[in-house]
């Protein structure tokens, strides 16, 4: 008998997307065009907050006042968020996966179009409010649908694609920034921030034809055809296992959308005061000044979200080595110590572009973490529940990050150093995450449970 060759030998790399079928890949394709969309009209707000905060305020207010009221902002839409996120997770486990899909993603497109017709801070926050029920639902119907549809293998590696490309849709309102600031400052438009919304509506024809060829998974027809209870809350938190995942899930939740929602997307208000310096001193003003700082902001967001894309693939490779429990554990430590130092350190535009990227890697991370794990705590008949539950409870909690972060900016720290002094402050919810590793059941290697 001959010796076998190295390559007989060698074993052999796993390349998870030869596993899928052709509905399988229309299945991810559809998944992620659905949360890329989302995470644009999430996006749009983010820098479009201040702003529009200014502009219907009247524009004569205290940039103290203004972060106050942004964070008001973002807390009625984490609300929102929460909200829809439960709402629509009951319906995914009973009306269905796909069927579900599709109302958020309506929901979400069409209120972030009326946001451009808002004429006060009262009418901008209720269009942000009903976006936000279709922001929240749609994560959880989301990854739901490709952890079931998805080959065992496959799974970790195609929910942490889903992930990834969610920074496409950040990358596509940071390009709209770009734009429209530059149009803002050549006098084509005014009131750039209405216009940013108005594009976040765009998607959402287009998305829903493609939903009409979605199927529902497998998994869920037949717990629906064996009359099991879906999407039931009282089994959610009456099964001891199923209350203890649903906890220790929304602890981790919490920890990383306090942190982005929180802290690391208010890093375009901490850099605002930075661009507006270096530009009034080259002579820029009015409507100029203006389109350029908002250029910037969109060229800000770009960078972020490139750092993003990359940490969430770390992520995911990191946590079929190690499991879902280490992984988790180093990602909220790096994000911990990059946001502190992002927030302290970033004085000059030269430093956005290893700063932002370096913290938007950490961070987003985390979610990579997120569409991976969550769904492998839940039986399919409570999946989506579960799953809403975790991120979107969370939200709840979470809420009161944006709101902390104003009240620090404009009530406890004083002075120009005053967003810094408050980011610091807030990267310690990192810490809650690492409370909770504890408590969660390592998932790695096993299948989902039924």
């Amino acid at each position: 008998m001959g010796t076998p060759s190295p390559t007989e030998t060698a074993p052999q790399k796993y390349v998870w997307y030869k596993e899928l079928t052709r509905y399988q890949w229309f299945a991810l394709a559809v998944a992620a065009m659905g949360w890329m969309f989302d995470c644009m009209a999430q996006q749009l707000f983010s820098i479009a907050r201040k702003p529009a905060v200014r502009d219907l305020m009247g524009g004569r207010v205290s940039d103290g006042i203004v972060s106050e009221q942004a964070g008001y902002s973002t807390m009625i839409l984490m609300i929102g968020w929460a909200l829809g996120g439960v709402v629509f997770g009951i319906l995914g486990d009973r009306l269905g996966r796909a069927k579900t899909m599709t109302l958020t993603i309506l929901l979400y497109s069409l209120f972030t179009g009326m946001s451009f017709f808002a004429g006060t801070l009262v009418e901008f926050n209720i269009y942000r409010f009903l976006c936000a029920l279709g922001v929240g639902g749609q994560f959880a119907v989301g990854v739901t649908l490709v952890a079931e549809v998805m080959p065992e293998r496959a799974r970790p590696y195609a929910l942490g694609l889903v992930q990834a490309l969610s920074t496409v849709g950040n990358m596509a309102a940071g390009l709209v920034g770009i734009t429209l600031g530059e149009m803002e400052r050549t006098g084509a438009v005014t009131g750039a921030w209405r216009w940013m919304f108005l594009i976040g509506a765009l998607p959402a024809p287009m998305a829903l034809l493609v939903f009409k060829k979605l199927k529902e998974p497998e998994a869920w027809l037949k717990a629906r055809a064996q009359k099991k209870r879906m999407g039931s809350f009282g089994d959610l938190l009456g099964d001891p296992r199923w209350r203890r995942n649903s906890i220790v899930g929304m602890l981790l939740a919490v920890a990383g959308v306090i942190g982005l929602w929180g802290i690391g997307f208010f890093s375009y208000d901490l850099l605002r005061p930075v661009l507006e310096r270096a530009f009034s001193a080259r002579g820029l003003t009015g409507a100029d000044l203006a389109g350029k700082v908002t250029m910037w902001i969109g060229i800000t967001s770009l960078l972020q979200n490139a750092g993003c894309f990359l940490g969430i693939h770390a992520f995911t490779r990191l946590t079929q080595r190690t499991g879902r429990k280490k992984a988790f554990a180093i990602g909220f430590v790096a994000a911990m110590l990059t946001t502190s130092f992002t927030f302290w350190q970033l004085k000059e535009i030269s430093q956005i572009f290893w700063m932002i990227p370096l913290m938007g890697f950490t961070q987003l991370a985390l979610f990579g973490g997120y569409a991976i794990y969550l769904p492998e705590l839940f039986p399919t008949r409570l999946r989506s529940t579960g799953t809403s539950f975790c991120y979107n409870v969370g939200r709840f909690l979470a809420a009161a990050g944006p709101l902390g972060l104003g009240l620090l900016t404009s009530r406890v720290y004083h002075g120009p150093d005053a967003m810094r002094y408050a980011g610091i402050t807030m990267s310690l919810v990192f810490l809650l995450g690492l409370a909770a590793l504890p408590f969660a059941p390592e998932t790695k290697g096993q299948p989902l449970p039924e």
